[in-house]
């Protein structure tokens, strides 16, 4: 079983997809969008469909006191109009720290400033969707 993980942005969404076998998440995308949600989740679609994917794992932002902010206000909303356009499961991950190891693993492979921007966002989603494969 396939399973997408998100890393929901303003401006970029990164996309992670898992092997099969449920075990281990890799980066796929970074969607770049502006104003209305139809683009992000029309793509995220066709990679549900593309990859047969039956759930999917969208990074929900606490604060680290555990509330929820006006980030996590806007991830509610982008949740809820996914679960109305695509039709599989849709679980909210606590994504706390997932951009900072992001980074911290870009800057261990000295990866350049310039080419962090773009591959961010989905390495976020590769740790969203790497922590539930390891928590199932």
């Amino acid at each position: 079983m396939r399973i997408l993980g998100i890393d929901y942005g303003d401006r970029k969404i990164g996309v992670a997809v898992s092997d099969p076998m449920g075990m281990i998440a890799q980066g796929v995308e970074t969607i770049r969008w502006e104003g209305d949600y139809e683009t992000p989740i029309k793509r995220i679609k066709e990679i549900v469909d593309h990859y047969k994917a039956e759930k999917c794992i969208v990074g929900f932002p606490k604060n680290m006191n555990g509330t929820v902010g006006e980030r996590g206000e806007k991830t509610l909303e982008f949740i809820r109009l996914l679960k109305e356009q695509i039709h599989i499961d849709i679980i909210s991950w606590d994504e706390r720290l997932t951009t900072k190891a992001a980074n911290r693993v870009m800057h261990e492979m000295g990866i350049k400033t310039s080419k962090k921007k773009a591959i961010e966002d989905q390495i976020a989603a590769v740790y969203i969707l790497q922590n539930y494969l390891d928590s199932i």
